[in-house]
């Protein structure tokens, strides 16, 4: 099935379910504010990563830059180390998405609501029907900002 509605990497602006393709919190960067948005500590984070990593295929990734695939980011951004490991394993991208989106509903619960709120507004927002809303929503990444830009350039066409 994949994670089709997948945020984008927290770095870039995705929400919290992106801190399932998060390195440990070992430097300043976006990593916090998301865990302050989902409401863990870094240890509690670490625990819960560490935790899926032992139950499932996750859990493997020598050679990788923290030791695990449950550290290693999204498909879309370029990682040999990652794709090595996939292959060495005999993983799927579909599969390690579907793991990603396991790990991530433990860190931070089920965010079907916040997708259907985010299609409820794009739609009566820009005027366009729930099923354009999640079009445009997927194509951005779940990213409703980006979401938001797209459906506004094109109203703007009109």
């Amino acid at each position: 099935m994949a994670w089709e509605d997948s945020p984008s990497h927290v770095c870039r602006g995705g929400d919290k379910r992106a801190l399932s393709f998060c390195c440990p919190p070992v430097k300043p960067c976006p990593v916090i504010y998301a865990l302050e948005d989902a409401k863990l500590t870094a240890q509690e984070y670490v625990e819960i990563k560490e935790k899926f990593a032992e139950k499932s295929k996750l859990g493997q990734g020598e050679g990788t830059c923290f030791g695990s695939l449950v550290w290693c980011c999204k498909p879309s951004k370029p990682c040999p180390l990652r794709d090595m490991v996939l292959r060495r394993i005999n993983m799927s991208v579909e599969e390690y998405m579907d793991l990603k989106k396991e790990l991530s509903e433990e860190l931070v619960g089920k965010q079907v609501s916040d997708t259907k709120e985010s299609v409820i507004a794009l739609s009566k927002t820009f005027n366009v029907t729930e099923e354009e809303a999640f079009k445009v929503l997927i194509e951005c990444d779940n990213d409703i900002k980006k979401a938001a830009k797209l459906l506004k350039m094109k109203n703007l066409e009109l």
